[in-house]
């Protein structure tokens, strides 16, 4: 069985104490909205983008941000806007990083448009972050969370 994303949620931290206060506060949130690699059409190997989304969000995790992903299909599979309206209608997100496959290509410009007004529609609070590649999610999140 593949390890994926999602199981890497099990591992962020809930609640962390501030120091000196006593107190505790939840961490910021983030949802990370991008293509899941196994489901875009294309000759590439999906295995080596998979890795990097790990590493990003466990990186996400190791500076105590609570993350989750929002992986998104381009085979068909899935109906891409209710999925992702869902995700960011879960809870309140203090950011929502956009992946670079999905703002890139030019032939996914209307999907990218329709991604942008469903997180001013279901998070308005929300600072919204682009990343280029896996490895820079914790970058592009941590410009609009500081």
């Amino acid at each position: 069985m593949r390890r994926g994303v999602r199981d890497l949620l099990d591992t962020v931290p809930g609640r962390r104490t501030v120091a000196g206060m006593g107190s505790t506060v939840s961490p910021p949130r983030v949802l990370v909205v991008g293509l899941d690699p196994y489901r875009v059409p294309g000759p590439c190997d999906p295995k080596p983008v998979a890795d990097a989304i790990e590493v990003g969000m466990a990186r996400l995790a190791d500076r105590g941000i609570e993350a989750e992903a929002c992986l998104v299909g381009l085979d068909g599979s899935d109906d891409v806007e209710a999925r992702i309206a869902r995700a960011l209608a879960a809870r309140r997100w203090e950011c929502v990083v956009v992946g670079g496959g999905l703002r890139k290509p030019e032939e996914q410009l209307e999907l990218f448009e329709s991604i942008v007004n469903l997180i001013r529609r279901h998070a308005p609070q929300a600072a919204i972050a682009f990343n280029s590649t896996p490895q820079d999610i914790v970058d592009a999140a941590a410009r609009r969370l500081e």
